[in-house]
């Protein structure tokens, strides 16, 4: 197995152009839909968001928000912990390939959408392209609250490869991602053929002393983390310079998925676990 690491100063959901398009000339009209429909690149169709993504979607304006979100589907995976099926957020390809297939994982408190500018080129460049929602982020369905542990979300991964991609990928985790590729690579090596590992955030030792923390003050911290103004103060941080609508627009598509009922519960179960600890795990990857 071969693990890339790849710091950069720009951030993975960023890129200028789709095709011939820029960014800025793209105007997409959407509602929402049990069953979502896919877009065509190129054309300005009426795109359909899923039902089951917080209404607030359709107040986004980026373009390449809106086209991956109207793709956002649902698969059931069956894990070993629970006797029925998660029903997982993710974006499946478009197509086959005979290469190794591509697996995104995002980073903390994140969803698939932050891929959005990103996905669409792996797909033009002809790579069987995946995107899902880690356990207990995202916009997977957990009314049934399941535990959201690192092995939780190790075996849930490793049960959604086994049913959906089943041979040896490469996996593409950012920040925290990176630490989530490490913990099931080093577990599963025969499902993964490469690791990509950008800007990653893998020496820390889990939570923390967060991990102590009462839940009434566990859950107070996770409230003040969904919050807007620190929402717009974090986004404003990674990404100098941005226009204020264009902020705004970027700090609600990176909050949707605290708009579930679920996200602060499965949040804080995630935080008084103890978090991810794979420093001794680096060297096995590399």
């Amino acid at each position: 197995m071969l693990a890339t690491t790849i710091s950069s100063a720009f951030p993975v959901n960023v890129a200028p152009h789709f095709g011939n398009e820029p960014l800025s000339s793209t105007t997409l009209h959407c509602r929402r839909t049990k069953n979502p429909m896919r877009l065509t690149r190129g054309v300005f169709p009426v795109c359909e968001f899923p039902a089951f993504l917080p209404e607030q979607v359709e107040n986004i304006k980026d373009p390449f928000a809106r086209k991956l979100a109207s793709r956002i589907e649902r698969l059931p995976v069956q894990v070993s912990f629970l006797d029925s099926c998660i029903m997982t957020s993710c974006v499946k390809p478009e197509g086959d390939s005979k290469k190794s297939p591509v697996l995104l994982l995002h980073g903390f408190d994140s969803s698939c959408l932050e891929w959005r500018y990103t996905l669409p080129l792996l797909e033009q460049a002809g790579l069987e392209t995946w995107a899902i929602d880690i356990l207990g982020w995202g916009f997977s369905d957990l009314k049934r609250l399941p535990p959201c542990d690192v092995a939780s979300k190790r075996d849930h991964l490793h049960k959604f490869w086994s049913s959906y991609i089943n041979r040896p990928m490469t996996i593409v985790g950012p920040s925290l991602g990176a630490a989530v590729a490490i913990d099931f690579a080093v577990r599963y090596p025969e499902a993964v053929d490469k690791l990509i590992l950008v800007d990653a955030s893998v020496y820390a030792e889990g939570t923390g002393d967060l991990a102590k923390l009462p839940k009434t003050l566990a859950y107070a911290g996770v409230y003040l983390l969904k919050s807007l103004p620190l929402r717009l103060y974090a986004t404003s941080k990674a990404f100098n310079g941005l226009p204020l609508n264009t902020l705004f627009d970027w700090t609600n598509i990176g909050r949707l998925h605290c708009l579930l009922p679920w996200w602060e519960e499965a949040t804080v179960d995630f935080m008084i676990s103890g978090g991810y600890n794979v420093v001794a795990h680096i060297g096995h990857v590399w």
